[in-house]
């Protein structure tokens, strides 16, 4: 590239991959967005882009309309997935399944522990968002519900508790990509990022947000 006397070089635009690397030990793998049978495929790709914002690495489709193929390598060429969650999901690991049940038995054998969201609290055990204590469990999954129905009842029977999060509105009513984003925040900054920071310290890398590259 030429440089016009006088002028200062113009650098170089740091490389993606540079940026993966860095953010690489800040990245929660003990926590997992789960999206349960979703009508819409852009709200996938909607909660991808907020999960991966705030560090969460994995997120689980519970999907029986087989809206997305079973290749994560195909989802993230996927281009309505791609357009709605800003290429996010090509740097987020998606899995699908085809059924609740089969999503529970997965994330139980790994020793995840769930909790499903609703705007109504109608599960065995009842909590507020500002009242749950994340750091209870080391292995997290949060669930979301469907669009127009949410939270299925079997989800509620197979979850260790129900979270609501508090509205005072005429319609007590958020939408997936609204609710994600405000539960998976509240799950980071009280539980997941002090298990990040403690992983970090074992690590040696520093606990603070790094600096893009």
């Amino acid at each position: 590239m030429s440089v016009v006397e006088g002028e200062e070089p113009k650098k170089s635009k740091p490389s993606v991959r540079a940026r993966a690397d860095a953010i690489k030990p800040f990245i929660c793998k003990n926590l997992i967005a789960v999206i349960e049978d979703p009508s819409d495929i852009k709200n996938i790709g909607t909660v991808i882009r907020n999960v991966n914002a705030l560090g969460v690495e994995k997120i689980y489709v519970v999907d029986p309309r087989k809206a997305l193929p079973d290749n994560w390598q195909e989802m993230r060429e996927k281009g309505a997935l791609s357009k709605t969650s800003v290429s996010t999901v090509k740097w987020s690991f998606v899995k699908r399944f085809e059924s609740t049940d089969e999503c529970f038995d997965h994330l139980e054998k790994r020793n995840f522990h769930s909790l499903v969201t609703s705007p109504h609290v109608k599960g065995k055990t009842n909590v507020y968002l500002h009242e749950n204590d994340f750091t209870e469990h080391a292995k997290l999954a949060v669930w979301f519900g469907n669009e127009k129905r949410g939270i299925s009842d079997r989800a509620v029977e197979r979850s260790d508790m129900c979270v609501a999060i508090p509205m005072f509105g005429m319609i007590e009513s958020l939408n997936l990509g609204t609710s994600s984003g405000i539960v998976c925040t509240k799950s980071q900054s009280s539980g997941a990022t002090i298990r990040v920071s403690i992983e970090c310290e074992i690590r040696g890398a520093r606990a603070p947000r790094p600096s893009r590259p």
